[in-house]
C-alpha cells in the first residue's frame, strides 16, 4: 500500500519514471532480488530476479502516468493536486505494485516449499503511448521466460480473454512559409492549413475502413497563437489501430497518402515520424484455462 501511494504521489510520464522505478527497485532489493537496470537501453526499464532453474516465471509491471490527469485521491470530484499536472489515469500506480506483490509471493512459495524455479519481475516503462514492452521484446529481454503474467486494475476479478488491436503512433509535421496574414498572405504557405486538411481527409476515410479500425489524433503544435501570422510549422500526432499488423500497415499507408495530399494542397512539406508501434495481442487460451 505504501508503495502504490508513493507512485500515486509521484506520477511520471512515459520513459521518465525515474522516481517510480527507483522505488520499485528498492523494494526488490529489500526482498533479495538480483537487480539489472537499463534493459533495452531504456533508463527506466529493469528487472529483479530470484531463484534458479525452471520454470522461469515473469511478472510484468507498469508504472507510468498520463499528462494532464492530476487528481487528488479519495474523491469523485475533479480536483487537481497543487503544482502537479500528471496523474495515474487507469491505476498504473496499482498495476506495477500488484505485479510486484505477485512476484514476491511466488518467490516466497518457491522458497518455503523448496521448489526449483526462477522469478523475474520486469519494470516495463512507457505503456501509456510508449509501448515500452515492444522495445524490450525486440531486444530479447523476455526470451528466457517460460511464461509471464500481467494484470490491470478493474472493478472485477476476471481473466482478460479478448484480443487487442495493433497500432501505430505517428507524428505528422508540416513545414510551410511564414508571412503576414493581412499584408502579404499570398506569400505564405500554412502548415496549420495542412494539418486541418489532413484531419478532414482522415475523417472522410472513416466511412471507408473496417468497423474495427480506430483512428484518433491530437494537435501537438498549432504554430503559435497569433492569427495575423501564417503558421509555418504545425504538427499532429495520430494513433492508428487495426485488427492485426498487416491491416494496421495498410491503414497507415492510407493515412500517409492523405497527409501527402494535404501537403500538396497547401504547398507545404510533410515529415512523418513513427513514434512507436505495437502488435495485436493474442490471448493464450491454455493459460486462461489454468488461471
Amino acid at each position: 500500500m505504501e508503495t502504490s501511494k508513493y507512485l500515486w504521489s509521484h506520477p511520471e510520464t512515459r520513459f521518465e519514471e525515474y522516481l517510480s522505478s527507483k522505488k520499485l527497485l528498492t523494494v526488490l532489493e529489500e526482498e533479495g532480488f538480483q537487480i539489472e537496470e537499463n534493459l533495452a537501453d531504456i533508463k527506466t526499464a529493469f528487472k529483479g530476479e530470484y531463484g534458479q532453474g525452471k520454470p522461469i516465471i515473469g511478472f510484468l509491471g507498469e508504472f507510468d502516468a498520463l499528462s494532464g490527469l492530476s487528481q487528488k485521491a479519495l474523491t469523485d470530484i475533479e480536483q487537481a493536486i497543487d503544482g502537479q499536472t500528471n496523474g495515474h489515469g487507469c491505476g498504473h500506480n496499482l498495476l506495477g505494485v500488484g505485479s510486484l506483490g505477485a512476484a514476491i509471493a511466488t518467490k516466497a512459495y518457491l522458497k518455503e516449499n523448496n521448489l526449483s524455479g526462477t522469478v523475474i519481475y520486469y519494470g516495463c516503462p512507457g505503456e501509456e503511448g510508449g509501448s515500452g514492452k515492444t522495445f524490450m521484446s525486440r531486444a530479447g529481454v523476455f526470451d528466457q521466460l517460460d511464461y509471464a503474467f500481467c494484470w490491470h486494475p478493474s472493478p472485477a476479478n476476471a481473466i482478460m480473454s479478448n484480443k487487442t488491436l495493433a497500432n501505430f503512433q505517428v507524428y505528422f509535421r508540416f513545414k510551410g512559409i511564414s508571412s503576414h496574414a493581412a499584408n502579404s498572405p499570398e506569400l505564405g504557405r500554412s502548415a496549420l492549413d495542412a494539418v486541418e486538411l489532413m484531419n478532414v481527409g482522415v475523417n472522410y476515410l472513416r466511412e471507408h475502413m473496417p468497423m474495427t479500425n480506430r483512428i484518433h489524433y491530437a494537435l501537438t503544435n498549432t504554430g503559435g497563437i497569433s492569427p495575423n501570422v501564417v503558421q509555418s510549422n504545425a504538427e499532429v500526432l495520430y494513433l492508428i489501430r487495426a485488427e492485426n499488423l498487416s491491416e494496421v500497415n495498410e491503414l497507415l499507408d492510407r493515412v500517409k497518402n492523405i497527409a501527402q495530399g494535404a501537403a500538396l494542397m497547401t504547398g507545404t512539406e510533410c515529415e512523418i515520424e513513427i513514434d512507436k508501434a505495437c502488435s495485436d495481442y493474442s490471448p493464450n487460451r491454455k493459460m486462461e484455462e489454468i488461471m
